[in-house]
């Protein structure tokens, strides 16, 4: 893979960390006070799901399985 394809890679990944990251601190700030419904909390949840489902396929493609 050539090094500008693994460094947009790992910028991409960084994004959706720093994304997931947001979305923790949204649901548990919603958890806290109380205020958000339950819909939304579980909108936001999946959508972390997804995220790290996300981070997980580029962090693949940046480390392929070895055949050993």
């Amino acid at each position: 893979m050539a090094d500008i394809d693994k460094d947009e890679l790992r910028g991409r990944l960084e994004e959706l960390r720093q994304q997931h990251r947001d979305l923790d601190g949204a649901i548990a700030s919603l958890e806290v006070s109380g205020i958000g419904d339950q819909l939304q909390l579980r909108r936001l949840k999946k959508q972390k799901l997804m995220l790290k489902d996300e981070m997980q396929q580029v962090e693949d493609r940046l480390l392929p399985d070895i055949i050993a």
